[in-house]
């Protein structure tokens, strides 16, 4: 009789390697990846440039400069649907977002282990909450400070008074709650992949751990795709709620001063 015993599993959710500099602890492998992720997305960014200024005899745009076209013509799409135009800032910033993220969660695909301890050299950062809520944290900061500019101070601030003045405790624990759902919604589904990964590589050869390894990860970089495009699309959404009724506003100035003209109409035809 043969017993089929499974492989031990050490899970240890929150645990990372860690270096005490300047009084403050820091998570390496985070560290690393945060950087790695970076330095490939700057990387990119350089070599799509160089694609655009190149010159080619067939005018053929390569497969690279198609990708990042087809996203930035994506995100310039939700950007102009949302914000009534294209924004200098806004628009960069998700792309930006968008293409440091996913990098940031497809590490986690690549093979780097090492050590007595299986250490990840390449984890995926996003699977750590404190880049999740420094990125959150950021684009929601960046979302107020929009909107004190694109409205003004006691424009923006009114908001918190509407519908009514007695809801004004709840939609400062609104607008305060944000980037905490932001970084904990992107931390949950990468981490949770992380998981499945260690549970799929748990399973023995003969009962099809090779085969539900790579469906898993085919599915994971779906879910790193898409978690993407949700932050950097609630991103946008964010800075469009922050600017809510400027355009309003300039749409009544225009309404009185085309009325105003109407008024003056048949008196100069007189």
């Amino acid at each position: 009789m043969i017993a089929v015993v499974p492989h031990e599993i050490h899970i240890e959710p929150g645990v990372h390697p860690e270096r005490d500099w300047f009084g403050m602890t820091v998570n390496i492998d985070t560290v690393v990846s945060t950087l790695v992720a970076g330095v490939i997305v700057i990387l990119l960014g350089f070599l799509v440039r160089r694609s655009l200024t190149r010159r080619t005899d067939d005018h053929v745009p390569t497969k690279l400069q198609m990708i990042w076209e087809g996203v930035v013509g994506e995100v310039n799409k939700q950007v102009e649907d949302n914000l009534g135009r294209v924004h200098p800032y806004v628009a960069p910033l998700a792309i930006s977002l968008f293409f440091f993220i996913l990098i940031a969660n497809w590490l986690e695909m690549i093979p780097s282990e090492f050590g007595p301890g299986r250490l990840h050299a390449l984890a995926a950062p996003t699977a750590d909450t404190n880049l999740t809520y420094a990125m959150a944290i950021f684009a929601v900061v960046s979302c107020w400070i929009y909107g004190i500019r694109v409205r003004g101070f006691k424009g923006y601030f009114s908001h918190f008074l509407r519908p009514f003045p007695v809801l004004l405790p709840l939609n400062i624990l609104e607008e305060l709650v944000k980037p905490v759902t932001l970084a904990l919604r992107l931390f949950g589904n990468i981490f949770a992949g992380g998981i499945m990964l260690a549970l799929i590589a748990a399973i023995p050869w003969y009962f099809g751990m090779p085969v539900a390894n790579i469906l898993w990860k085919m599915f994971d970089l779906f879910i790193g795709g898409l978690q993407a495009f949700i932050f950097a699309l609630l991103t946008v959404l964010y800075f469009a709620m922050a600017g809510a009724g400027h355009d309003e506003e300039h749409g009544h100035d225009d309404d009185r001063a085309s009325g105003h003209d109407n008024e003056k109409t048949p008196e100069l035809a007189a």
